[in-house]
């Protein structure tokens, strides 16, 4: 046997080595490693739209909690009002502590919240677990982090939401039926400047972060439509809403996982879309008291930047 360039051999058994490590790691088939990522491979974030005078540029969070009270089952009162969703489809629900999964959206006025401003909207997306490849339904994943925020509109004033507009980012569906409609988004703690549509593989000590921007441009008639997304669609390019819609509070969900190094994650999903990164989406149904409204709506159209949990204000 020829002993020449011995090096080649060692070389090509740690490549095999470190690919199998890889592998190992995530825990993934090989036709699913396209739904990771890397963050030096994701796209820096758009720099933000320069607002024109007499716009609003405040801001208001409040908190909700993180569904550390494990809320969460297969109801949507939106899509599926009174009917309860497939087991392998489970929802986590922040605010409105009244939705079952059997739930229609007239049995949520008047319900307790875990909102500390007293908030009563339900907000809710599909729950992110833990998992191998052997496992369909790993433990659930609870944030170490959640922020609810609205901001303004960098084109105008804002009008208060009606009490049950329904909004709604992404796409359950986004896998197979490919319209176009998937607005994933995700990103590491410490890359705020990248975002991603697919799930992230984050440095050792970095947090995976899930956000949902929905929609704030309101067509001022309808408080749902037959697609969930008519009655709010989101600003044209540069911000303003397209002609016939009205701003309202523009809200942005922010949260943070502490995925344990070596351990693959996905989202609860329907058959056939493979818990792909490209079907997560959130709902939001307004239950706002109408006076918690309008303060939130005079804090962005004032350019304050409000906490709804301590009532501060500055700006």
């Amino acid at each position: 046997m020829s002993m020449g360039r011995p090096w080649l051999t060692v070389e090509a058994v740690l490549a095999t080595v470190v690919l199998g490590a890889s592998v190992a790691y995530w825990g993934v088939r090989g036709d699913d490693r396209a739904f990771y990522t890397s963050m030096s491979d994701a796209a820096r974030v758009p720099a933000a739209v320069k607002p024109v005078e007499g716009a609003s540029t405040g801001s208001y969070t409040w908190d909700c909690g993180r569904n550390q009270n494990g809320h969460r089952n297969t109801g949507n009162p939106v899509v599926s009002p009174g009917v309860a969703g497939p087991a392998h489809h489970e929802h986590d629900f922040v605010g409105n502590l009244g939705v079952r999964a059997d739930s229609r959206l007239e049995d949520l006025p008047g319900q307790s919240t875990s909102c500390t401003n007293g908030d009563a909207s339900t907000y809710y997306w599909p729950v992110l677990r833990l998992g191998t490849t052997k496992e369909h339904h790993g433990p659930a994943l609870v944030p170490t982090s959640l922020t609810l925020t609205y901001l303004g509109n960098p084109r105008g004033p804002v009008v208060a939401m009606p009490r049950l507009l329904v909004a709604a980012v992404g796409d359950a569906y986004a896998y197979t039926n490919k319209n176009g409609s998937a607005r994933s988004e995700w990103s590491c703690s410490n890359t705020p400047d990248r975002t991603t549509m697919k799930y992230p593989i984050c440095d050792d000590g970095a947090e995976v972060v899930r956000i949902f921007d929905f929609p704030s441009c309101w067509d001022g008639r309808q408080l749902d439509s037959a697609n969930h997304r008519q009655q709010v669609v989101f600003p044209a390019a540069g911000g303003g809403c397209p002609a016939g819609t009205f701003a309202v509070p523009h809200l942005k969900i922010s949260m943070t996982y502490a995925v344990p190094a070596g351990r693959r994650y996905r989202i609860d999903a329907f058959d056939g879309q493979r818990r792909s990164p490209l079907t997560d989406h959130g709902f939001m149904v307004n239950l706002m008291p109408d006076d918690l409204m309008k303060r939130v709506v005079t804090c962005l159209n004032a350019g304050q930047a409000c906490d709804g949990t301590t009532g501060s204000r500055s700006g």
